[in-house]
């Protein structure tokens, strides 16, 4: 049985790079979300090149080369703005989105999505030392002046804190930590895993995570993150198939590695 379910995994692999159609694999991303992705100056025995210069690394950097390693393809990251990501994607100019997107309701209207890559939660990030940093529910963050990244989930779920000032959505997580640190906000939505990055690089930040009643209402796919694809692409089948492969304890190795390495800040 063993040897039946690897001959198959072999052959959709080939399958799926042969529908492809090519022998690069174009990911988009931000290179601008640690721990998910970043862009660094110097090159590393992790990092990818970038057309415009620099390298991407990150949480999306590994699982994209194992992903294109599978499929038989060589890897090329394309720096792409998270609001461009789905139009680049729809128009070809790349074959895939490996950026820490959410597979939710919305998003699958325009795009597909493979199974998830991996799964977190939603935290508040804040200042150690702020009058929020002892918060354990939502409702203490009465009054406080909270924002998102644009066009995410973390910016929608803003609105189930009560009494909150919800301030302008943001366009990267580098803006709202350079407004959080200046005191325009008292803090910003984040997964668990991009908190403990903030932290890193800020020693002065903390963040607030919650017991199960106390913190977002959220489905389940909207705490998971997964490849977007077009509908109908070739590729969905074989990518879940990697995925499969890639254990709960190796997608925890991978993240761990990358906060630890990730640059103190980002180019």
């Amino acid at each position: 049985m063993k040897r039946f379910v690897g001959l198959l995994l072999a052959a959709l692999l080939l399958m799926g790079a042969a529908l492809a159609g090519a022998e690069t694999l174009r990911v988009g991303m931000e290179c601008n979300y640690a721990p998910f992705n970043w862009t660094q100056a110097a090159p590393s025995e992790f990092a990818v090149p970038l057309a415009g210069g620099g390298y991407a690394d990150g949480y999306d950097v590994q699982v994209a080369k194992l992903i294109a390693k599978e499929l038989g393809m060589e890897l090329e990251i394309v720096k792409t703005e998270w609001d461009g990501l789905p139009p680049a994607l729809l128009s070809g100019q790349i074959d895939a989105i490996i950026a820490g997107m959410s597979p939710t309701a919305e998003r699958k209207l325009t795009i597909a999505f493979t199974a998830s890559y991996y799964d977190s939660d939603l935290v508040i990030v804040v200042k150690k030392d702020g009058p929020y940093a002892s918060a354990s529910s939502l409702k203490d963050f009465s009054g406080a002046k909270i924002t998102g990244q644009l066009n995410t989930l973390h910016y929608t779920v803003i609105d189930q804190i009560p009494g909150v000032s919800k301030q302008t959505a943001l366009d990267t997580f580098s803006t709202m930590i350079v407004a959080l640190a200046a005191g325009r906000v008292d803090g910003y939505v984040s997964e668990r895993p991009g908190a403990i990055s903030a932290m890193l690089s800020n020693p002065e930040f903390s963040f607030v995570s919650f017991e199960d009643g106390q913190g977002f209402e959220t489905t389940a796919e909207d705490t998971q993150v997964a490849v977007g694809l077009q509908h109908g692409s070739p590729l969905l089948d074989t990518i879940n198939a990697v995925l499969e492969g890639l254990s709960l304890e190796a997608r925890d190795e991978i993240m761990t590695a990358v906060i630890a390495r990730q640059p103190l800040s980002e180019e």
